[in-house]
This record gives structure tokens, sequence and C-alpha cells, in this order.
């Protein structure tokens, strides 16, 4: 049989990529895939874990594919693998290990681990919150992208690290992926826990007048997990003093801290601006709720992790009506699993459309859609939604524009940024920039207030007619 050898095309492929995506990204995916060996018309390519292959197959499979052909000149099919670490690899590694902010060894997982001990489960951490488990598409591949490259080298590139996003969208199982990587691939202390635990932490130390069990325990970190951040505004200023300090303890001593909230930093109120700038100075992502084919993706990954076969109808009727967040979309097919588990039926999708349709119904009233705000607002100002979304700047177009942006973020959880997407990819500080404007012209103007009165009932209406 005859030997081709496509390596010389492979790794001008790859010179390629680095370009195109940048050292970063590019270092985070592809520099743990080697080049195994080839076909007449085929490459066969290594990867260190089921999750990396199946991360670089949905974000980059056909622009290697694209690469590949023009370079060869034919239509090469990749062929995936997973495979141990080399001698090589290994030797490097001890050469040039990495290190962790505390200066230990940091080692880099691979297939040979399922052989040795695990490392004990972190006692504050779900365990099924890792990488493996964690959907990648279109409106969280940076996210995870960054989560892995921190894991990886915590306390570097990416430091504070800041998750936002609304509710249910996973912020806190990625935020978990990173400490469960780290915690079992290091001997880095690692520490997760909610803003309110942290708070409730204080209060105890105040009471009893000593703070030094609380910044012994969380300065000391070498990796700091805190949660739900925004409750900090609801609270004094000593307790935000200590967590600055705090922070500014971990940051300063290159020990990795990464952040949860349900919106970006500008908007978060009652904050010191030392505060807001500190949260802004690392890399902040912005996790969206997910679109259809990951809806699809999780719910069939979520079925398989109960044994249950779900067909694919039911599966499309889930994600179809059920497109606010993870949580909401998971806990609906749980839903479903439990009644025919008790009941002892198969899942069909009769039963599903008898079992749901009251979940459906209330979803749809409790998740208004932008879309619905953006009809309402544009047929009470004689407008099309195209309008709105357009980057016209007439007066006639941006008031109505504005208070649209306004009422989305009355009514609906969206974030700013989601909104700003909505209305023709248009960044945060635009909306909030509008926002602003509707509330100065509220004070000044009476006859505002009534008009997006109007126009609230006006959506409410037209929402229960969709």
């Amino acid at each position: 049989m005859a030997e081709f050898d496509y390596k010389g095309s492979w790794n001008e492929t790859l010179s390629q990529l680095r370009t195109d995506l940048g050292e970063e990204e590019f270092s985070g995916w592809f520099s743990d895939i080697k080049y195994l060996r080839a076909g007449e018309n085929s490459i066969v390519v290594g990867f260190p874990s089921g999750f990396h292959r199946d991360s670089v197959i949905t974000r980059y499979k056909n622009i290697i594919s694209a690469k590949l052909q023009e370079l060869t000149g034919r239509e090469i099919a990749l062929e995936f693998e997973i495979v141990a670490g080399t001698d090589e690899n290994a030797s490097s590694a001890q050469n040039n290990p990495a290190k962790n902010t505390a200066g230990k060894e940091f080692r880099e997982p691979d297939s040979s681990q399922a052989q040795k001990p695990k490392r004990k489960q972190h006692s504050h951490m779900r365990d099924d919150y890792t990488f493996e488990n964690y959907i990648i598409g279109e409106n969280n591949s940076f996210a995870a992208n960054a989560a892995i490259a921190i894991s990886r080298n915590p306390g570097t590139a990416y430091n504070p690290f800041f998750i936002y996003g609304g509710v249910g969208l996973g912020k806190t199982h990625l935020m978990q992926a990173i400490g469960n990587f780290i915690h079992e691939n290091s001997e880095s202390k690692v520490i997760y826990v909610t803003s309110e635990e942290f708070m409730n932490e204080y209060v105890q130390g105040v009471q009893v007048k000593d703070l030094s069990p609380l910044r012994n325990k969380y300065r000391y970190a070498d990796v700091l997990l805190i949660d739900d951040i925004q409750f900090f505004q609801e609270r004094g200023e000593a307790i935000k003093d200590e967590f600055f300090h705090t922070f500014n303890t971990l940051v300063n001593a290159k020990r990795q801290l990464v952040m949860t909230c349900d919106r970006h930093p500008d908007e978060l109120r009652n904050l010191s601006d030392r505060l807001i700038t500190r949260f802004n100075q690392g890399l902040k992502v912005d996790l969206q709720p997910p679109r259809y084919e990951v809806r699809c993706a999780i719910l069939k990954a979520t079925a398989e992790n109960r044994g249950t076969v779900i067909p694919d109808e039911v599966i499309n009727l889930i994600s179809k009506n059920i497109s606010s967040n993870i949580r909401d979309l998971i806990g609906t097919l749980n839903t479903l699993i439990s009644f025919t588990e008790i009941m002892k039926q198969p899942i069909t999708l009769d039963i599903a459309q008898q079992k749901l349709r009251d979940i459906f119904a209330s979803r749809k009233q409790a998740n208004l859609s932008i879309e619905i705000i953006q009809k309402a607002v544009a047929d009470f100002f004689s407008l099309s939604v195209n309008d709105l979304k357009s980057q016209k700047r007439t007066q006639k177009i941006v008031f109505p524009r504005q208070i649209a942006m306004f009422i989305c973020r009355e009514m609906t959880d969206f974030s700013t940024t989601e909104i700003g997407e909505a209305f023709g990819g248009r960044d945060h500080t635009t909306v909030m920039h509008s926002i602003s404007k509707i509330e100065g012209l509220l004070i000044t103007d009476p006859t505002l207030d009534s008009t997006i009165e109007n126009l609230k009932r006006n959506v409410k209406e037209l929402s229960t007619r969709q």
C-alpha cells in the first residue's frame, strides 16, 4: 500500500491558522494537536482529549478543510483520534514544567491519567461542572476558549476573568470547570464561594472583631472563584472595601480571580469607580442564550447522562419552545423524563406535547422577546422593525429606538449587550446611553411616562397573541 505524506501541507495550514487566529487563540486549540499519518485523500490527527477534539471539530473543521484543499488541490478528509502523550512530550514537560501561580508543578491531563488515582473532588464544587460536560456553540466559544487557557496557566494572561450574562446561561458551570480542572491537575489552593457566603463570613468576622480568618482564607488562595458579585451592590461600603483589598492582593500576586455577574461591570450600581475599573482591567466575556443547534446538543447530552433515549422530534419540540436559558431547557427535559419514569411510559411526541404544554405557555408569558417589544414600539410610532435596527440617526427613528431599548431593559432580563446586538449590533455603551436618555426625559417630561406605560401594555397584549 502506498504511503502518503501531507505533513508539509498540514504544517503550512497550521502556520496560516496561527496568522489568521492570533497567537493566543491558536495556542489554546492547536498546540496539542499532532499529525499522525495520511492516506491518499485523508489526514489523521491526534488530540489529547475528547473535549478538545469535539471543540476543534465544531469550531475549526471547515476552516482547516478549506485551507488543506487550497494547498493540495484536492479534497482531504480529516480523521480525528484520541492519543496518549508521547515520550517527546513527557521529556519536554520534565525540562520545562508549566507552573501555577504558587510555583508548584501544573500537570496537563493526558489519557494515561485514566489509570492513575484521581485527586479528591473539590468539596465546594459540582463534579459534573467540567469542560467535558460544557457544550460549546457560537454563543460561548470565545468564553470557553478563554476559560481553558486560564485553567492551563492560571494567574497569567486573563486576570481577572469576568463572566457575565443572564440567569441560567452556564456562568457557574464555566467558572467551576476552571476550578475543577486546576484542582484536579495541580496542588493549587482553589476556593469557590458565592458573594453571599463571602459577605456572611465578613459579618461574622466583624461580630467577633477578628477579620484575620477571612483574610487568611481568601487572600492566600491560588485561585478564587466568586459567584454573583452583583449582590455586593446591596451591601455597605466596609464589605466592598474588604473585597477591593482582597481583589488587589490576589491580582498583584498573580493569583487567578474569576467572577460571575448578571451584567456588564459598567452596569453595576453603588460600587466605587476603583472597583469597577478593576473589574474592567481583565478579560470580560458575555454568555448569550444558546442557539437552536446548541440547545439540541445540550438536551441530547443531558438525556445521555440520565441514560434515557429521547426521540429527535421531542428534542426539537423542547428546543423550539425553550430558548431563554440552559437552566430552563434542562429543567423542562428533566420534568418530562421524571414524569415518564414515574408513569412507566415511553417518551413520545404526543406525551411531550401534552405534559409540557403548560410549561411552554408559561415560558412565552414570562420571557418577553426583544422582537415583540420592537414590533410594539415600531407599530406605535408608524415605523418598521428594520428602522429600529438600522443605522439611521434621524430623530424620527432615534427617539423610538431609545424608548424600545429602555423598555427592553425594564421588561426583560436581557443584558445591554444582548439588547444592543438585537438593535443592529450596537454595543452596550450605546444601549446604556439610550436608557439614561429616557430616564432623564422621564424626569422633565410627564407625558412620556404615560406613553411608555401604554407601550408596555401594548407589548403585553402582543405577547399573549404570539
